[in-house]
């Protein structure tokens, strides 16, 4: 009987230690408007997503990209992070203005807008926490490529130093 419930409880112990393992972290994806919301409480910068139901090299991302667990765990920790279809035909608000679908490029104004009319897709757009002007950079990016660039503005360096200037100096940890 003793090793009856000895068995039972190493078995019990076994069979939840082993279902309990953490899924991995997500990307805490926020609409336009909870991330205005949560940028006006707490300065950070913000980290949109500029996507289209029909780009390839936008689900790449999003499958390889976006799931890594260093560019999850720094981008939770350090930005704000938006997705939005650059197509899509709702209007969207954003700093006071609304973006209404434009039928001359086929997309939101507001992606016209981040992109100054460069449209591409996938584009990463950063808005710095100094509030200066969108920042996009067009196509798809590894987890890598993304290091130094969330780094960059994650660690305030934007509007102190050039691009350039931080990359010589970097030193790549993923």
């Amino acid at each position: 009987m003793h090793k009856f419930r000895l068995s039972w409880v190493i078995a019990w112990l076994l069979l939840f230690s082993g279902s309990s393992t953490k899924p991995p972290d997500q990307l805490k994806w926020r609409s336009l408007p909870e991330t205005a919301i949560a940028y006006h409480n707490k300065k950070k910068p913000i980290l949109i997503d500029l996507y289209t139901n029909w780009c390839g090299w936008c689900k790449v991302m999003d499958k390889k990209t976006y799931t890594d667990k260093n560019v999850v765990s720094y981008l939770n920790e350090n930005f704000y992070v938006a997705k939005v279809n650059a197509e899509t035909k709702k209007a969207l608000s954003w700093q006071g203005k609304i973006y209404q679908f434009n039928s001359a490029y086929k997309s939101n104004d507001f992606a016209v807008f981040v992109t100054k009319g460069n449209l591409s897709y996938p584009t990463t757009v950063i808005f710095p926490v100094d509030g200066s002007e969108a920042q996009a950079i067009p196509g798809y990016l590894t987890p890598k490529e993304m290091e130094m660039l969330l780094k960059y503005f994650g660690e305030g360096k934007y509007g102190k130093m050039s691009f350039q200037e931080y990359s010589k100096g970097f030193v790549a940890r993923w």
